[in-house]
């Protein structure tokens, strides 16, 4: 989790690959209250030291995806996706269209500009 959000947003920074544990255990609770909320403002960073995701994590993003994509599509206001990495960037600009609310790509030295548009 990011320190210092603004009220209503919320802040992941991810590393190294992402576990099953990593999508359970700190980023699931805290993203199914911010949609019980009504308001999903969300703002991840992925710097250069990500990797991807466990397989474990794989099937934990998809099972998010359905929990609160199609679960709580309305609630999701906007997400901001900060990163420098090519690979994430390209993904973004191909399967961005799919998600839910405003999605908007920043680099990693926007990240004040990402927080200041995903908590407006």
């Amino acid at each position: 989790m990011l320190d210092g959000m603004p009220a209503g947003v919320l802040g992941f920074r991810a590393t190294g690959k992402l576990s099953a544990e990593d999508y359970t255990d700190a980023m699931m609770p805290a993203l199914r209250e911010a949609a019980e909320s009504g308001e999903m403002r969300i703002v991840y960073v992925l710097g250069e030291d990500f990797h991807g995701l466990e397989a474990g994590a794989m099937v934990e993003d998809v099972k998010a995806g359905f929990e609160l994509g199609v679960g709580h599509h309305a609630s999701f206001k906007r997400l901001a996706m900060v990163s420098d990495l090519e690979w994430i960037q390209n993904s973004i600009r191909l399967l961005g269209w799919m998600s839910p609310g405003e999605l908007k790509l920043f680099d990693l030295d926007q990240l004040p500009e990402a927080i200041a548009w995903a908590a407006g």
